[in-house]
Parts: C-alpha cells; structure tokens; sequence
C-alpha cells in the first residue's frame, strides 16, 4: 500500500473517530462538597413552602389505588401547551397518607422563581409498598424491577392527558431519587416512546430495555461515595448505552447518597435540562 493510501484511510479513520466522538455520551466530574449547614439550610428552605398547590387526588385502577398529587401551571391559559413532570419518592416515603411523597425533587416547582419561570403539570404519586425491588443479576450488579402499580401509572397519566388536553405529549418527563430513580428508569423501560426525558439520581439502574434507550434524553446523577445504592450501577448503565448521544452522567466525587440531592435543591438546573428536551 503506496503513502499516499495509507494517508487517506488514516485520516478517514481520524475523521469518523473524532465524529464518533462528537455525538457520544458527555461524562462530567463534579468536586462539589456539602457541609452541615449548607444541608440542613437548603432543606429547610424547600420544606418551608406550602404545599397546598398540589391537589389531593386518588387513582384507582381494579386492586390498585395510588394517592397522588397534582400542580398544576402557574397561568394554565387553554391554548398553551405545557410539559408534564412525574417525579417519584424514595423508600423512607412510603405510605399512603399523600402527604410525604413530596420530597425536595417534587418541592421544586413550588419555589416562587421555578413556578413562574418553568410553568408545567407535576405529579407526585406516593406508594404504600416498594416500587422498585433490587436484586443481583449474574454480573454481581444490582438492578431494579418495577411493582405492579408502576404499571398502573400508564393509566393515571392516559387519564390525566384527557383531563388536560393542554398537556404537551412532546414533553412529559420523569424524575426521581433512589428509589424513585429507580422507578423512573422502570417507567423509561416499560413504554420507552411515551417519555421525552428522565433525570435519575442516585438509582439502581433497570437494564430491561436498553435497545430502546439508545436515543432518549437520560441524565444519570450519582454520588461516587454512595454507599447504600452503588455507583457502579450508573456507571455500568452509562458503558451499556455508550451509542446514546444523548446522555449525561454526572459523577459528584466528593457526595454520598444522603447528600447527592443537595446541590441540585435551589438551582434552576432541573428544569432548565428538562424543558429543553422533546421526543
């Protein structure tokens, strides 16, 4: 093969590498530190708004029942459409008294300044049992597995959808933290085409349906410290979608998974990602 050939296929190589490269997965390093006061102050500051915003409803679908809560939009005019968000609790918020589900990721629409920016719809459903259960696969990975009612959330969301008809199908996006970014992957992979985007934090990943997480908006969010659901699931999940360009992991080095959320709380970092996505 003469040098001129050589050349070519060499740069043709670096080419399609660079290209490769430039629609891959973004993987980002955060150095963050949290201290006590920063912890307690950003919570106290969530936990101090009201909540009355969100109605109290139920859904009921044959033997389940899941108690949930709706905002809706700031201005809600008729011939706007507006996203969906559905954001889920973690396991020291089971129960059914439809209260505690509201953790910081569902308090964050309530902040003044994120209601009037980033006006949306917010479910917060709340489960009375796990709604993810782990367990190792043959690798020594933990996984996640959804409960019947993550199913039956289908239904609540076709329901809500005819309720209002305002709501953008472009633009319905799931959130959640341990637990419930497990259960926000499990939704992801059980009707992949209904969701523009999720943003997991700090979540046993659900590897079930990966073929059809090759394009999705996916934010990974995890703690390198965590010592309670393992870092090396998200980490295992982001080298699985490695074809998704539209993925981001985010590594906080420094935070465990008691204080992940933290950072995240009084930002407008959430919503600015989730608005931006569509299907």
């Amino acid at each position: 093969m003469c040098k001129r050939n050589l050349k070519k296929i060499l740069a043709l190589l670096f080419l399609t590498l660079t290209a490769n490269l430039a629609c891959s997965q973004k993987k980002e390093f955060r150095e963050t530190t949290v201290d006590s006061l920063t912890f307690v102050n950003n919570r106290k500051i969530l936990n101090s708004l009201i909540t009355d915003g969100f109605l109290k409803k139920k859904f009921t679908k044959e033997n389940v029942q899941i108690p949930y809560r709706f905002l809706t939009p700031k201005n809600n005019i008729n011939d706007q459409k507006y996203p969906l968000i559905i954001t889920f609790h973690n396991s020291t918020r089971i129960g059914n008294d439809n209260e505690n589900q509201l953790e910081p990721f569902a308090k964050i629409w309530l902040r003044p300044e994120i209601y009037n920016e980033y006006q949306c719809y917010v479910i917060a459903p709340q489960f009375n049992k796990r709604s993810s259960n782990y367990e190792k696969n043959s690798d020594g990975i933990q996984i996640s597995k959804p409960s019947r009612d993550v199913f039956a959330l289908l239904e609540l969301i076709k329901n809500i959808e005819k309720e209002y008809p305002n709501i953008d199908k472009n633009r319905i996006y799931l959130i959640g933290y341990s637990m419930g970014g497990s259960t926000a992957q499990n939704l992801l992979s059980i009707a992949p085409n209904k969701f523009a985007a999720i943003i997991s934090v700090a979540a046993v990943p659900d590897f079930s349906n990966l073929k059809k997480l090759s394009k999705k908006n996916i934010w990974l969010i995890h703690g390198q410290k965590d010592d309670e659901n393992p870092y090396i699931g998200s980490l295992e999940l982001f080298n699985r979608l490695s074809s998704n360009g539209n993925l981001i992991f985010t590594t906080f080095s420094n935070l465990n998974h008691n204080n992940i959320a933290i950072p995240l709380l009084l930002s407008d970092e959430i919503p600015n990602w989730l608005f931006k996505q569509k299907k």
